[in-house]
């Protein structure tokens, strides 16, 4: 069967095959409920303290702070949500490009008195720093800022904001699900007291996450039960996948130094490459993730940029995967200023640890060929 070349590792990384050898007896000969007394539980549960203690030696946590979720959209709406359960209504900041699974929960905590202000970024994507001092100045009771888009791949100081936060009065979270593994990654340093995580982007099963909780930070849990997770996520635990994380996360840790120089290598030869074609590159002017180069190249739509690649034998995006089905433009580049009708032709590649030169100079020769196709046929619609 025809595998086109992988170039979408932000929407999800596959399986790492360490991942899957770990994850295997636990999909056959092992198959205890951790919460049971007998051996089959016992083991099932000391595999999960063993994979809780790899995600949070990954981030520089400690392992009692690592509440396991089904993945990033879970651990942001269990942070957001269940703050605001046990705070009284006041200010919820987040930044204007995040995910939506930080944006929709903040929105519905209208619905309950919270008024909700979006940080707003500058033409990089980058914070933008005076409108981020005039709502610290409002003293916000919770803040939501995502440490590296996944989108743009640009990067946030996280920590300088944090620390800027009024401690006494504000709730810092920030969703690190693409910066994981990407970059280093310390739950300390950046001074926040909640972080999410997610095991797909790094090359673990998908539907297994966690959400690095500050002990200080009191969360109403969104699913009631019989107490797993501290009594913060009730549910018997997926046990298969929560090892695969574990084992991901420590596999992630241990090249994040390494991968990024060379992701960054490649990077800086695929945006050569594209900028001869006359695309534009996003944020390239910001901090960015070193595997991430989101661009446009103007008069050319980029839903039928990617169909075009596609068959052309390489998987990329037009933006997010979550927000592949919204026909409306990126909101990261709206929200940084970028003329609607050029963030309708966003074309993102992302790379990976499979990401090789030779798919970097053959992806080149495709995209030159697509991109002069699709122009003279703009030309001859235009022209007749």
């Amino acid at each position: 069967m025809f595998a086109p070349t992988y170039l979408d590792w932000n929407a999800s990384a596959p399986l790492h095959p360490a991942v899957r050898e770990a994850m295997l007896p636990w999909l056959g000969a092992r198959f205890g409920n951790a919460s049971s007394r007998h051996e089959y539980g016992r083991r099932a549960r000391e595999a999960i303290d063993e994979a809780r203690a790899k995600v949070a030696a990954a981030v520089g946590a400690h392992s009692t702070e690592v509440v396991f979720t089904s993945g990033g959209s879970e651990s942001n709406n269990l942070f957001i949500k269940g703050v605001a359960a046990l705070t009284k209504p006041g200010l919820i900041a987040i930044g204007a490009v995040e995910h939506p699974c930080v944006r929709e929960p903040a929105r519905q905590l209208r619905r309950v008195g919270w008024t909700v202000r979006e940080i707003k970024v500058d033409r990089e994507g980058r914070i933008n720093r005076a409108d981020w001092l005039e709502i610290v100045a409002e003293h916000p009771a919770l803040v939501s800022v995502m440490l590296a888009n996944n989108e743009s791949g640009v990067v946030q100081d996280v920590a300088s904001l944090a620390a800027e936060a009024p401690r006494a009065a504000t709730w810092f979270h920030t969703d690190a699900v693409q910066a994981f593994g990407k970059m280093p990654l310390r739950f300390r340093e950046l001074g926040v007291h909640g972080m999410t995580l997610s095991a797909h982007k790094i090359g673990g099963p998908l539907g297994a996450g966690a959400l690095v909780l500050d002990k200080r930070v009191e969360v109403a849990p969104l699913i009631a039960g019989g107490g797993q997770e501290r009594g913060l996520r009730s549910g018997t635990e997926n046990v298969a996948a929560i090892v695969g994380f574990g084992v991901a996360a420590e596999l992630a840790a241990d090249s994040v130094a390494a991968e990024a120089q060379r992701l960054g290598r490649l990077r800086e030869r695929l945006e050569a490459h594209i900028g001869n074609s006359g695309a534009r590159v996003f944020s390239n002017g910001a901090p960015r993730l070193p595997n991430t180069s989101f661009f446009a190249v103007p008069g050319i739509d980029g839903e039928t940029l990617v169909a075009k690649l596609d068959r052309a034998g390489f998987a990329c995006a037009s933006g997010s995967a979550c927000s592949s089905a919204n026909p409306e433009p990126s909101h990261t580049l709206l929200a940084m200023g970028v003329d609607p009708v050029i963030a309708r032709n966003a074309v993102r590649i992302s790379l990976g640890r499979d990401t090789t030169e030779d798919d970097i100079e053959r992806f080149a020769a495709a995209f030159e060929l697509v991109v002069a196709e699709l122009k003279n046929l703009t030309a001859i619609a235009v022209h007749g």
